[in-house]
């Protein structure tokens, strides 16, 4: 029997709460797919690094290599400022383990509302493919003259065409898998001229290699007023780091909540492991509750699925949260309802463990 190893990082806050919810589903989801999943769980992050003094261990990428995937629930802590939460975990894994595709799905789930009003599920089904490795959050710059009226913070934004090209590519292939076969470009080349201007440049290039798909170029602002507006209009969204970040929130928040969207961050080289967690992020205001919604954990561990050949096992799972989210009988707070974690992620396993029923 074929086995995945997958390295564990709960992280902090809720991630310690859903990523075990997570890990509960996916372990039905093996054995009714015949496979095995080794799971080695790793205790980094923000409790972490109060006690150490690092965020992981100093040979954290050695011991990653050794596995097929990671596993991550959610990085961040009050005690820990972002720029080093954020700084020595999340981004230098996915840099360093060449991560540079984030792949984020937008989708508004049958039985959810959005808060857009008027739209159904048909009105908001997109995939936002996100520059992952270098743009605006590249990490070059710095400050001088700290402490003084004349303090000054410089931050560098590194677009290149091999990383712009290859991003590009990875979009115009998902669209081309998908019904619709749209793709959304977001720049700033108004503003930006030179990185964006390189940005439109490049991604041009690459469309007539994709003849099938209809190919698009927006400004940023623009296309986040459109996914409020005319959601329906867009398919898949190519975009750099930071304008990734920002529109993938967007398009969660009117799918209905943060709560239920997953993302990867994906070596398509497959050279290293790919690395898979929800959006949101360790929400210290609901830690220890119990009522995180553990569905974008869950999805997530379904596009690990995916990644690592077990397709089927993939539509297994989002079968079943389809069929919990559109039953509308269990809802943690974030959708409006009363359920806990708990009941949440008890409702998905005995959906995935009687398909069909």
């Amino acid at each position: 029997m074929k086995t995945h190893k997958i390295a564990v990082i709960a992280g902090d806050g809720i991630g310690q709460e859903v990523i075990p919810s997570g890990i509960e589903v996916l372990k039905i989801a093996a054995s009714q797919g015949g496979f095995g999943l080794e799971f080695t769980e790793f205790p980094w992050g923000c409790e972490f690094y109060l006690r150490t003094g690092r965020m992981m261990d100093t040979d954290a990428v050695a011991k990653l290599m050794g596995f097929d995937a990671i596993y991550l629930g959610a990085i961040g802590a009050p005690s820990v400022p972002d720029h080093i939460s954020a700084g020595e975990l999340l981004l230098p894994l996915r840099k360093v383990l060449r991560q540079y595709v984030n792949l984020r799905p937008m989708r508004l789930l049958p039985g959810i509302t959005s808060p857009l009003a008027g739209r159904g599920a048909a009105d908001i089904d997109m995939v936002c493919v996100r520059e992952n490795s270098e743009g605006e959050y590249c990490g070059i710059g710095g400050r001088l003259h700290n402490g003084t009226e004349d303090e000054l913070a410089e931050q560098t934004g590194i677009f290149t065409r091999r990383a712009i090209e290859r991003i590009a590519r990875y979009a115009f292939q998902i669209a081309a898998a998908r019904p619709r076969k749209l793709l959304a470009s977001a720049t700033k080349s108004n503003a930006l001229q030179h990185s964006m201007s390189l940005w439109d440049e490049v991604v041009a290039s690459v469309a007539p290699e994709f003849p099938q798909v209809e190919y698009k170029k927006f400004y940023v602002d623009a296309i986040a007023a459109r996914m409020v507006t005319h959601p329906q209009s867009l398919d898949v969204i190519v975009c750099s780091n930071l304008f990734g970040d920002i529109l993938s929130d967007i398009g969660s928040a009117i799918s209905g909540s943060l709560g239920v969207g997953p993302s990867g961050n994906i070596n398509p080289n497959r050279t290293t492991p790919s690395m898979f967690e929800p959006i949101h992020g360790s929400a210290p205001d609901i830690f220890g509750k119990g009522i995180a919604n553990p569905i974008a954990a869950i999805w997530a561990g379904a596009m690990m699925l995916d990644h690592l050949g077990e397709r089927a096992s993939h539509d297994a799972i989002l079968g079943a949260i389809e069929k919990v989210i559109g039953s509308a009988s269990v809802k943690t707070p974030d959708l409006g309802g009363s359920a806990t974690t708990k009941e949440m992620t008890a409702a998905v396993t005995a959906a995935l463990a009687k398909p069909g029923k």
